[in-house]
């Protein structure tokens, strides 16, 4: 991997991570397109460089952070299912991550539904935020493991699983969000311990210029999402999900 093809996948991993388009797709997609997907440090790459989208949210929402204790322990119990079913089943959802074919079918499957998504759940476009119990957190976190299945989306599954729990647009983004920090940064860090010999002096600018174009995107892109998502809902991201499984097929079909 050189410096450009770090960048071009902090700047996809920036603008995917909390969309719901599938920021683990457009990596894998990303990668074959410029031929370094079998690469072992480009695998650590694409997880290390999710501090930097973690630490987007912690500056936007910093305030949010300082809450009660109340707020860490629905988060912690939204991320208790991910952290479990992580775990048990972390070779087989390594074995997924290296298949195109899945991430397009996920990607069509994914944006059928969020083309229906706002008629199916009505009271997302209420202005009033609804309380989170414990109860609907720990829902949202089963939600959230539906996004193992490469092409899925961490932030559709988890905002998806929020809104089907009563949450408005915003605030179950906005929860998806938070959801992300606890989530990303065990994935992370259980990587870094396995793989942490694949860290170079040579490589290690990549991953630092890599976490800082991923914070810098990641910051934009959260900003505009919610504005957006706020205003016209998911139909278009329903779309582009659409649009892109459709290409990554007819692709694939083509080379055959």
């Amino acid at each position: 991997m050189n410096l450009l093809q770090a960048i071009i996948l902090a700047i996809i991993e920036g603008i995917t991570e909390y969309l719901p388009i599938s920021s683990t797709g457009h990596m894998i997609i990303g990668n074959h397109l410029m031929g370094i997907a079998e690469n072992d440090f480009t695998k650590l790459f694409i997880v290390c460089i999710q501090f930097g989208a973690i630490l987007s949210v912690l500056v936007l929402y910093w305030k949010r952070f300082l809450q009660s204790f109340d707020f860490y322990v629905k988060l912690l119990v939204a991320f208790l299912p991910a952290a479990v079913i992580g775990f048990l089943l972390s070779d087989y959802i390594d074995s997924l991550l290296d298949s195109v074919t899945t991430v397009g079918v996920m990607l069509i499957i994914g944006g059928v539904f969020l083309l229906f998504v706002d008629s199916l759940f009505p009271k997302a476009d209420s202005k009033y935020d609804q309380p989170i119990t414990n109860s609907t957190a720990l829902k949202i976190g089963f939600f959230q493991c539906i996004a193992m299945i490469p092409g899925v989306s961490r932030s559709a599954a988890s905002i998806i699983g929020g809104m089907a729990n009563g949450l408005n647009r915003k605030q179950a983004a906005e929860f998806s969000f938070f959801l992300a920090v606890p989530t990303m940064f065990a994935a992370t860090a259980y990587d870094l311990l396995k793989h942490h010999n694949q860290i170079t002096a040579d490589n290690l600018g990549l991953l630092v210029v890599g976490n800082i174009v991923a914070f810098i995107v990641a910051t934009i892109a959260i900003k505009t999402f919610i504005a957006i998502v706020s205003r016209y809902g998911f139909w278009w991201f329903g779309i582009y999900r659409i649009a892109a499984g459709v290409a990554i097929l007819a692709i694939l079909l083509l080379q055959k």
